[in-house]
């Protein structure tokens, strides 16, 4: 059997989750170019699971059922819970032997900066390097253009999906959402940036009974990063790559 970056007699086990369900645009993409590097498993959450970082469901049972893939080859399976509930039963029960890796994404906007804490992207790739697999978290621009995802995804799993990580972190991979013509490259080795990718307020939308107000977090675009982090690539339209660390 010969994949890709020359690995012979040897298919890789490739599970995917992701946090924006598993209908979103993004985990098709990766799962398809990730048939191209062994067997696919999708297990992933049927409805939108953004920002629940690294919960798991303890008190309610977790429904999973097949589910309808438009990508050839690749068992898929929609979960009820959380993005990390996804990695748990999808390694621990619905796959019949553990992933060699675990692949998150491509979520729906950039997972930078202190933003990681909450993403459920990473989360969930957190679970897997919890759990002891190598895991990679992958996010790009909210802003539609996947152009440079699309040109170098490639790039970036043949060079990384073999990656060994120390015990309790990830690699987080963010593309840039420029055109192609305006990318500039992959910046490796990236830190995460101690700052926020967007500087959150809190909008009084209603007033309550009883003396109650209803906000909604209305969140301002910041900007401006600092040197040699993942947010800085990212706002300069190069690939960032780098190794986030959880527990250990």
């Amino acid at each position: 059997m010969f994949l890709r970056t020359g690995v012979t007699d040897f298919m890789r086990k490739i599970l995917i989750t992701n946090d924006d369900g598993i209908e979103a645009g993004g985990i098709i993409r990766l799962a398809e170019t990730a048939r191209e590097y062994g067997e696919v498993w999708v297990v992933a959450p049927l409805h939108q699971r953004s920002a629940a970082s690294q919960s798991i469901t303890l008190r309610e049972p977790i429904d999973v059922y097949p589910h309808d893939f438009p990508v050839s080859g690749v068992r898929s399976f929609a979960c009820s819970g959380t993005p990390s509930d996804c990695v748990r039963v999808g390694s621990l029960s619905v796959m019949p032997y553990k992933p060699d890796i675990v692949l998150s994404g491509i979520n729906f906007g950039h997972n930078v900066a202190t933003d990681l804490q909450y993403s459920a992207t990473a989360g969930a790739a957190f679970e897997a390097a919890f759990q002891g697999y190598t895991a990679i978290a992958l996010s790009e621009d909210m802003n539609g253009c996947h152009e440079v995802t699309d040109e170098c995804l490639t790039d970036i799993l043949d060079e990384f999906i073999d990656i060994k990580l120390p015990y309790g972190t990830i690699l987080n991979v963010n593309f840039p959402g420029c055109e192609f013509a305006e990318y500039k490259g992959i910046l490796r080795d990236r830190v995460t940036s101690h700052d926020s990718y967007y500087h959150d307020r809190y909008k009084a939308i209603e007033a309550l009974e009883n003396g109650g107000m209803r906000y909604m977090v209305d969140g301002v675009l910041n900007k401006i990063a600092e040197p040699g982090t993942d947010f800085e690539a990212v706002l300069n339209n190069y690939i960032s790559v780098g190794i986030v660390r959880n527990v250990g």
